[in-house]
């Protein structure tokens, strides 16, 4: 019944390579956050701008990042639009769509950080003779990313794993994808897998970890 071999050293002769697929990795999930950070920056404020328009753009994006799956949405920045004759690398392609859910879901804790900011700070800020964005930048954002901190990096996380659904657009530079070829030409899928296993979980472990650290040394008070 179980006549598997393992051969853990040929897997491991590998590693060098799946470290690098690594690196690109954690280079897609942080650009991801970076501008999902951004662009849910933008669609908060669309939200709470009163613009009709405005929040329904806001509404329209947040809706589908969050009631469809992701790897609709990296195949709608992959395939669906080459049918209108735009075309992205697969690199892009999942970077497009991981930014495309990060910026939904962060959009909305930032909404609702938001809402635990009494609105007297701005008032207050405002009283002091700040413009409306000079009182938002610096009396009210501060306050809403440390709110946002712990949801923004369970976010990150997540963005590290859905980047294992960018072989399903070929790409394959990332951990998964360079696991996905080495297994293919070495036919080691127990090994193989499981070492991309524990370095994703490795790689989770230190961003809860240094979020942790940073949230200990900012948030002190």
């Amino acid at each position: 019944m179980f006549s598997y071999t393992f051969q853990w050293n040929q897997a491991l002769a590998r590693l060098p390579q799946m470290l690098e697929g690594a690196l690109v990795t954690m280079q897609v999930a942080i650009m991801s956050m970076v501008l999902g950070i951004l662009i849910a920056i933008i669609l908060t404020g669309f939200r709470l701008s009163g613009n009709k328009f405005l929040g329904a753009v806001a509404v329209t994006w947040i809706e589908i990042a969050r009631n469809t799956p992701a790897l609709f949405q990296i195949y709608m920045a992959h395939f669906g639009v080459a049918s209108f004759g735009i075309h992205f690398s697969p690199f892009m392609s999942l970077l497009i769509g991981i930014t495309f859910n990060n910026a939904g879901y962060l959009s909305e804790n930032f909404r609702g950080a938001l809402k635990a900011i009494p609105e007297t700070q701005t008032r207050s800020a405002r009283s002091l003779g700040m413009p409306p964005i000079l009182a938002f930048r610096t009396v009210v954002l501060p306050q809403m990313l440390r709110i946002s901190f712990l949801p923004m990096t369970n976010q990150m996380v997540w963005a590290v794993l859905m980047t294992s659904l960018g072989v399903t657009v070929s790409m394959n530079a990332d951990l998964y994808g360079v696991t996905q070829d080495l297994n293919a030409l070495t036919f080691r899928t127990f090994e193989l897998f499981a070492i991309a296993g524990v370095i994703f979980y490795i790689i989770v472990k230190v961003i809860n970890l240094g979020a942790r650290l940073i949230a200990a040394r900012l948030f002190r008070y």
